[in-house]
């Protein structure tokens, strides 16, 4: 069976025409991969708006569609409506939440630099009330000398304070930049909403696969998405916010920027929110808050954590089953590339790369070939 396309067909030409047609074809086929190319350098300043555009109109596609039942296929009212319901429950608690989280971090910065948060005396704290094998543990590693961890840790937690701080006052530069973003992504979700389906049938008719392997690896693609923003920001959020709200009840400074850092570290499989609520309940714990280090320790393990056991597989499912050291590598080589971006698209391309291998492997093998008598 012959799978050329129609623009192959010779014809019955000649071979100077043959020569004559493939020549044409190359051509043509370099000036597509060129143009292709220079519309994604073209795009590139707006690929984070462009790529949460589209998970935004993958997400909220489900909503888009009630709406549209609701309205009567009227497309223009259900999609203006999609985006208000994104701007109401996405976009304006994210813009508070950042402000909220600049201005904690400006006064923790302010108090860092008056003296009144000391990183000397809580470290000094922290190892005093460590056991004598754990001190002399400390001493055999060069981790004793206070004077230096002391200014190894002011000097990276008060830069790390002072960068987000200083987010407040270069604000009003990128604003325009972010502004513009922002516009983009509302505006590409508002039609992606509206005629994605035609969008995606042109789209898909013009990609050079099999209908059947085409359709496979686009359906696959969508589930990819919704399952991780569904399983990975949904529980990020919920752990985050559940441990910003218990570190603010037991007194512990900066509550809201520590709740921010657990629902970050939450999206990095294998090391989840332990990495912060860990060492801040070991750390009350030795100082003698006893009460608050144990609460800590109980709400860690057995509501934070278990968020995560509890919720991803019920909001995944089964859709996107991965080894978990591929999620991990994933992430983080997504996070190192395409930074908070990377988080999905990390995961996206491991999980293509997962199906498109399956589709090879199980590809239908001919019968091996009887030898000739």
């Amino acid at each position: 069976m012959d799978f050329r396309p129609d623009w192959c067909d010779t014809g019955g030409m000649g071979d100077h025409e043959i020569r004559k047609r493939r020549f044409e074809d190359g051509g043509f086929l370099v000036l597509v991969v060129l143009v292709t190319l220079a519309f994604f350098w073209l795009a590139t300043p707006f690929f984070g708006a462009i790529l949460w555009g589209v998970v935004a109109a993958i997400v909220f596609a489900p909503v888009y569609r009630r709406l549209l039942g609701r309205f009567r296929g009227h497309r223009n009212l259900a999609a203006a409506m999609t985006l208000t319901i994104i701007l109401a429950l996405v976009i304006v608690p994210a813009f508070l939440v950042g402000v909220s989280l600049v201005q904690e971090a400006t006064s923790l910065y302010e108090r860092f630099q008056s003296g009144q948060i000391d990183l000397a005396v809580i470290f000094e704290d922290f190892t005093g009330g460590l056991p004598d094998w754990a001190q002399r543990w400390l001493a055999t590693r060069g981790l004793a000398d206070f004077e230096g961890v002391q200014r190894m840790l002011g000097a990276s937690i008060s830069a790390g304070l002072q960068s987000v701080a200083s987010r407040a006052l270069i604000f009003g530069q990128g604003a325009l930049n972010f502004l513009a973003s922002l516009g983009v992504m509302l505006y590409l979700t508002y039609f992606l909403l509206r005629d994605g389906d035609t969008m995606g049938r042109r789209i898909k008719e013009a990609v050079p696969l099999r209908p059947s392997l085409r359709d496979a690896l686009v359906q696959h693609f969508v589930i990819v998405v919704r399952a991780t923003m569904k399983g990975s920001v949904v529980v990020a959020i919920i752990q985050g916010l559940l441990g910003g709200l218990i570190f603010w009840a037991l007194g512990v400074e900066g509550a809201l920027l520590w709740g921010l850092v657990m629902g970050f570290f939450s999206l990095v499989p294998a090391i989840g929110t332990g990495i912060v609520w860990v060492p801040v309940a070991i750390y009350l714990l030795v100082t003698g808050a006893l009460w608050q280090g144990a609460v800590l320790v109980f709400c860690g393990v057995f509501i934070i954590g278990l968020v995560d056991n509890l919720l991803r597989p019920i909001l995944v499912g089964q859709d996107t089953r991965m080894p978990d050291f591929l999620v991990l590598i994933a992430t983080l080589a997504g996070l190192n590339l395409f930074g908070l971006n990377g988080f999905i698209v990390g995961p996206v391309i491991a999980a293509l790369f997962l199906a498109v291998w399956k589709m090879i492997a199980d590809r239908d093998v001919p019968p091996p070939l009887q030898p000739s008598e």
